[in-house]
């Protein structure tokens, strides 16, 4: 009678059944999942600027200015002060809406700290200015 011996192989047919269970769980779920999609908006869709809207004005240098409606030259103003005129001249038209107006050149994180300091302020009806392709 011969010893028995040990086997020193690895037996994968529980591996390769818990890999076919995931493969159809994903396969079965892959449907499912819902991909987000951003409806951007183009530049030739623009409506029309409001008359009576509040311009936020950001230079190539990352300086601002606020602009009152029907006025082209606005005052130049830090961004803490900024948020304080918009609330101050909001106070006569809370609906009053607000374009927030980038130079080309400006760095589009500074675009987003104006507006991310305008909505923490609670500033309603924030907007961006664009240029419409001239069709």
């Amino acid at each position: 009678m011969r010893p028995r011996r040990l086997k020193n192989e690895i037996n994968v047919v529980p591996y390769i059944d818990v890999m076919l269970v995931l493969l159809v769980i994903f396969m079965v779920t892959a449907p499912m999942m819902t991909t987000a999609s951003i409806d951007v908006p183009s530049v030739g869709k623009a409506s029309q600027v409001p008359a009576e809207a509040l311009q936020v004005n950001i230079r190539a240098d990352q300086s601002l200015s606020l602009s009152a409606p029907g006025k082209s030259e606005g005052r130049n103003l830090s961004r803490s002060e900024l948020a304080q005129a918009i609330i101050d001249a909001q106070r006569k038209n809370p609906d009053q809406p607000v374009l927030i107006v980038g130079d080309k050149n400006v760095k589009y994180e500074a675009v987003l700290a104006v507006m991310d300091e305008l909505q923490r302020q609670q500033v309603k009806r924030i907007g961006l200015l664009v240029q419409p392709t001239g069709k």
